[in-house]
């Protein structure tokens, strides 16, 4: 008993001993044996470490939106070391490509849609969720003004502001109207759920007031004239369901009206769907002609009304011509919010359709502030605003020209940094810059190349033409997203050992290797069980076996695996019983 005295008093006056294992054992008859182990804390105050102010405070991150960029980020974010806020008027995520199906109830809107909440809830990362609408961004101050939706019953305090360390702006966009007269008030949009919805139930008020006994015939076909404005992969996929839910279901219950249901696709440009392959584009328009969907090129919406709208024939003199409809859908394009617009123009991007980013996705002109998804494009850097910074920093030796050993130590950042450099030797069927040099030089040897600033700037003249914009796209936003996370994720990490091309402008290396989007295809559903898809390596595939392709990568695209079962569901109710035309 005195020993273990001794060593309670040990253990107490000497900290340091705090962890200590102590087996004693005694022979004998009886035997005997003490066991002792500590791990307390210092009970001596004074004599204890205090961490600086500040020293484990976790950064704190703002993400704002909560659709394919934002969640993507989300969902990939594991780095404990931050606290993250998200804010957004929309508590949950949509699987938007499916937004036409939901208009017709091929789909419904709850199997496309998972809470948000549901999905940020993480062990090991600390995320709340804000139901609110961003109002303004002041980067100076680092804050973000916003305003709650629920702004009933708030007394007045419905305002808030929240600072930021890191903001991820992630706001998607809005449909662009072009600022032609009468859009906005009359017609309908397809970009979130309840867009879906509001189409969904004006195609059966369509229907039922066509059936009403007292209207003329010219009255119901005015009604049930239903016009989409744009030949993009939305306005066509929406065209294709609608034709196939009046067809194959609302025939049977309007039998009366069906002779005078019309569906009107206009487009500005000559073709349809132009971003995929030509002979999609030739087989979509020959489908609708087939099916009946009347197929305007060529033609640009100038005004609408509730009852009519009215078109400019891009050709043939410009005649411009008055059509009657029941139901309006736009279709044309996105562009910028609001919010975003203003925002711009505090950081001198005012001219742009779009928030202006570098190929790491951080906002030009700010500090700690990122941009991803709709709202955003990338600025890729020009290799001719560069040329001399990469001659220079290739010219190891200064002798004023460059040789192929000094350009083949530089040519993978050159590539990382610079990708149109790659997609113009492509082009050229060369393999490397070396044989752009090499071709420059006319017929010299490899091994004596040598060019000086204007012959190499000469070589690499044409490379920015193979410059473009990334798409528009859910594909897009949700590798953005894996991007940006994965760079949270590693942020000290590379800090320390940087793993991005060689500064061009200044010593060291990137970060991060800068964002690159791999495109995996893209498809576009036509109506009758028939698709056409655009696939890696310039493949085409059209017809049924496409949409079951559809089918199968769409459900397994989902977010959870209710909203998989969900949705599968959905589609194996519309095989068995149809589409539900109730009026809900």
């Amino acid at each position: 008993m005195a020993f273990y005295e001794k060593a309670s008093r040990a253990f107490y006056n000497y900290p340091s001993l705090s962890k200590l294992l102590v087996v004693v054992t005694v022979s004998g008859g009886a035997g005997g044996g003490l066991f002792a182990y500590s791990d307390s804390k210092p009970h001596n105050v004074e004599n204890a470490v205090i961490s600086p102010e500040g020293a484990n405070k976790k950064k704190k991150v703002v993400v704002l939106g909560t659709g394919w960029a934002g969640t993507s980020f989300l969902k990939n974010l594991k780095n404990p070391d931050y606290d993250v806020h998200v804010i957004s008027p929309r508590n949950y995520f949509a699987f938007t490509p499916l937004l036409p199906s939901v208009t017709v109830g091929t789909v419904e809107a709850r199997s496309i849609c998972e809470p948000i909440r549901k999905m940020v809830k993480k062990k090991n990362v600390n995320v709340s969720y804000w139901e609110a609408e961003c109002l303004s961004i002041d980067p100076v101050s680092k804050k973000v003004k916003c305003r709650s939706t629920q702004n009933a019953d708030l007394n007045g305090k419905a305002d808030f502001s929240v600072d930021y360390d890191y903001l991820v702006i992630a706001m998607g966009a809005r449909s662009n109207t072009f600022n032609t007269p009468g859009v906005e008030e009359n017609a309908h949009f397809l970009k979130e759920v309840e867009d879906a919805q509001k189409i969904r139930q004006s195609i059966i008020d369509c229907f039922e007031k066509a059936a009403l006994p007292t209207l003329s015939d010219e009255e119901r076909k005015r009604i049930l004239h239903f016009v989409v404005v744009g030949g993009g992969p939305t306005g066509v996929e929406f065209a294709a369901e609608l034709h196939d839910f009046v067809n194959d279901d609302l025939v049977r219950l309007y039998p009366k009206v069906k002779d005078l249901v019309k569906i009107t696709l206009l487009e500005a440009t000559d073709h349809i769907l132009n971003m995929f392959d030509k002979r999609i584009t030739a087989f979509a328009e020959d489908k609708f002609h087939r099916d009946g969907i009347n197929l305007q090129t060529g033609s640009m919406v100038v005004n609408v009304t509730d009852k009519e709208i009215s078109t400019k024939a891009l050709k043939n003199g410009g005649t411009i011509s008055s059509m009657p409809y029941g139901m309006l859908v736009w279709s044309t394009g996105i562009g910028a919010r609001p919010v975003i617009m203003d925002f711009m123009k505090q950081i001198n991007q005012g001219k742009r359709r779009a928030l202006g980013t570098d190929e790491w996705l951080r906002v030009e002109g700010t500090g700690e502030i990122y941009a991803l998804g709709d709202c955003a494009t990338i600025v890729q850097r020009k290799v001719m605003e560069d040329i001399a910074d990469i001659f220079k920093k290739a010219d190891k030796d200064n002798s004023g020209t460059l040789t192929v050993k000094e350009m083949q130590e530089l040519v993978d950042d050159i590539l990382e940094r610079y990708p149109q450099i790659e997609l113009y030797l492509k082009n050229r069927k060369l393999k490397s810059i070396v044989d752009l040099m090499k071709e420059a030089k006319g017929d010299a040897t490899k091994e004596s190349i040598e060019l000086n600033i204007e012959e190499f700037r000469s070589a690499l003249s044409q490379a920015d033409s193979q410059m473009k914009n990334l798409p528009a796209t859910a594909q897009v936003a949700a590798q953005q997203g894996t991007y940006l996370a994965d760079c949270f994720n590693r942020m000290e990490e590379c800090e320390k050992n940087p793993e991005g091309p060689i500064r061009i402008r200044g010593e060291g290396q990137h970060r991060f290797k800068p964002f690159r989007y791999r495109h995996f295809g893209q498809f576009a559903p036509l109506g009758g069980e028939q698709a056409a898809a655009q696939l890696p390596g310039d493949w085409v595939s059209i017809g049924h076996s496409t949409q079951w392709l559809w089918y199968s990568v769409y459900a397994s695209k989902q977010v959870s695996w209710r909203t998989r079962a969900l949705v599968v569901g959905d589609w194996s109710r519309r095989f068995m019983f149809g589409r539900d035309s109730s009026r809900i």
